[in-house]
């Protein structure tokens, strides 16, 4: 509808899987990485997971286009069946004839044994995908490992690729499927596009349409990310209705407002409906509590001003107290507002320091984090990516809780919305307590409810953190070098046992289950992947002199 008055030869955000429309982000060039090493290792299974929407299936597709020309594909779309429907789909498939009505599981499995048998004898390979893998029964995945078993000396004569959403990977750890699980010799977890890859995602796919000039502006980028957690399948949607909301209002480019608007459009009716039914009878006497603390509040307090904060010195100085306490051994809780009822009000809200922009905010938050971690030289905080190269730390750009930055355990840099409106800005979270945060906003010192930062965050966070030696990548199993015998280490003392002292130790079955072990503990994704998160969560758990997000309470 809109084509002609953006002049697009094409739909740009169709959310059909077309490969031509991937937008390969370091992420998703990764994720397909995985998938080619897989298949060229002759391995029996690899898999790849992710959220819905995230291009597991245009991930796949795309590996389609690279398959060797001497390749057999059976590609299954719905695998809620039996075992007998999954033989006769991938027979199916695969062009295997059998006879008319047959109802044995052996029928099936011979007639698949001689194709494989005879694919082999003429070099050709035979690849079993299957979407939406988390559908699967456990007896149809035993069935699918005993398909494997076929084999010669060097190769297996079926490769497996499974995509599936996270649910997969909690199905693969059931005691009854851990010799299927030991099979997988490459697995990939594709996480959502992170806000820097919105831009690029966008200008690619417009690209792709015929149209190079920007459609988006700066803000409606940002809106875009917020709204949808950087899900590409929910990027497509909104983006889709923002054009069209575009055109019908005569305008050339997506503004923030019509890009609400579309996601109101979109997602309005669902969450009107979840908002109201049953719980609200439940939840009366809840609301009567709440609306007599709001009254409570309009009578008995001051108007709500800007709130109090108590100034800092200059940054510097204030961090050098920071370190100098460090080294002391000491910890003492830093200057805050009081939070005494007297002056509640003036901590109901967290706002913008005035006459600061959104990047000057978060040049000041990302200058206070470099300084808590010892470094106060001059440094552009924007060049974000030099961080890493200049100083050994990492930077990590998550979406969650708060519980996930307690387990972290590192100081945050937090994207907060204006309290009164004015916009977006950046804090740093310092420390966080049952009750409270502690945030340096601009060069003020401020403590507020969890409940308002709440509010006004909108989950994202960036957080500096230690490289280990020797890290380029995600590990996983088979790797060796200096990071896998230093990943041993911290393995061997968080268990409190003698560490294996092997410095060409490869990333083993014993370090992948022992990963795995530690990733459940602490609620991260189990799956064997030594990544940032399990990383950060590792090194939150060793004791070091690195900034906490938190001052240790004294026993």
């Amino acid at each position: 509808m809109y084509k002609e008055h953006f002049g697009f030869k094409e739909d740009p955000f169709s959310i059909a899987p077309d490969p031509q429309f991937l937008y390969m982000s370091e992420i998703h060039r990764e994720a397909l990485a995985h998938l080619l090493y897989g298949m060229k290792a002759d391995s029996g299974f690899v898999l790849l997971t992710g959220e819905v929407g995230t291009g597991k299936t245009t991930v796949c597709r795309c590996l389609l286009n690279q398959i060797p020309d001497n390749s057999e594909v059976a590609f299954i779309l719905n695998p809620k069946l039996s075992v007998l429907e999954l033989l006769a789909t991938i027979c199916d498939e695969l062009g295997i004839a059998y006879p008319a009505g047959t109802a044995s599981i052996k029928v099936f499995v011979d007639c698949l044994n001689l194709f494989l048998l005879d694919a082999h004898s003429h070099n050709k390979r035979t690849i079993l995908i299957i979407d939406e893998a988390q559908n699967l029964s456990v007896d149809v995945l035993e069935q699918i490992r005993l398909l494997t078993n076929l084999e010669t000396d060097k190769r297996k004569l079926l490769q497996v690729i499974l995509l599936g959403q996270p649910e997969l990977n909690q199905l693969l750890e059931r005691a009854e499927l851990r010799q299927l699980s030991q099979r997988v010799t490459a697995r990939y977890h594709l996480e959502p596009l992170l806000l820097r890859n919105i831009s690029a995602y966008l200008g690619y796919r417009l690209a792709k349409a015929g149209v190079e000039r920007p459609l988006f502006t700066p803000a409606a980028i940002k809106k875009l990310y917020r709204l949808s957690g950087g899900v590409p399948r929910l990027i497509n949607l909104i983006s889709d209705r923002a054009l069209l909301g575009a055109y019908s209002r005569g305008e050339h480019q997506v503004r923030s407002t019509v890009l609400t608007q579309a996601a109101r459009e979109i997602f309005g009716a669902e969450r009107k409906h979840r908002r109201t039914g049953k719980w609200f009878f439940s939840a009366v006497p809840l609301l009567l509590v709440i609306a007599a603390v709001v009254v409570a509040l309009v009578l008995f307090l001051p108007t709500p001003q800007r709130q109090e904060t108590v100034a800092l010195e200059p940054l510097a100085p204030v961090q050098a107290d920071v370190i100098e306490e460090k080294e002391a051994g000491e910890h003492r809780s830093p200057p805050v507002v009081d939070s005494a009822p007297e002056q509640l009000a003036a901590v109901l809200a967290v706002t913008a320091p005035p006459q600061t922009t959104a990047e000057q905010s978060r040049n000041q938050a990302m200058q206070a984090l470099l300084a808590l971690w010892g470094y106060t030289d001059s440094l552009d905080p924007v060049a974000t990516t030099t961080v890493a190269d200049l100083y050994g730390l990492g930077l990590l750009e998550e979406e969650g809780g708060l519980e996930l930055l307690r387990t972290f355990n590192h100081p945050a840099l937090l994207s907060l919305i204006d309290a009164y409106g004015d916009g977006q800005f950046y804090v740093l979270l310092t420390a966080l307590d049952d009750a409270n945060a502690t945030l340096i906003v601009g060069t003020d010192l401020v403590r507020v409810p969890i409940a308002t930062l709440l509010r006004q965050w909108d989950g994202h966070f960036s957080i500096l953190w230690q490289l280990p030696p020797g890290y380029e990548q995600v590990l996983r199993y088979g790797d060796q070098g200096i990071i896998v015998f230093w990943l041993e280490q911290q393995l061997a003392a968080l268990a409190n046992r003698e560490p294996r002292d092997m410095l060409n130790l490869r990333f083993d079955h014993q370090l992948m289950n022992e990963v795995r072990r530690f990733q459940r503990r602490h609620g991260l994704t189990a799956d064997g992947l030594v990544g940032p998160r399990t990383l950060m969560t590792m090194n939150a758990q060793m004791a070091t002199d690195q900034p906490r997000l938190a001052f240790e309470r004294e026993q």
